[in-house]
């Protein structure tokens, strides 16, 4: 079977990918199990521009929600 080469294309043919030969990432299970994600609804994720932007504010959240006599910080 004759290749068409493409130019834009930076995977040359001599790199002989044989997917059949592959094995099963060892470390996804243990990795799943570490990391929990969850989907956030669109109006809320356009409310925090990042992952860590989310991680502060629900950490924000349970410090108060742990010490309800705890004042909340204005902006």
């Amino acid at each position: 079977m004759q290749i068409k080469l493409d130019e834009k294309d930076d995977l040359l043919p001599e790199y002989d990918l044989d997917f059949s030969k592959s094995k099963p990432n060892r470390f996804a299970e243990k990795y799943n199990r570490m990391v929990r994600r969850v989907g956030l609804a669109p109006d809320v994720a356009a409310e925090f521009p990042t992952e860590d932007a989310v991680n502060d504010a629900l950490r924000e959240y349970i410090r108060i929600t742990r010490n309800p006599d705890l004042e909340i910080a204005r902006r």
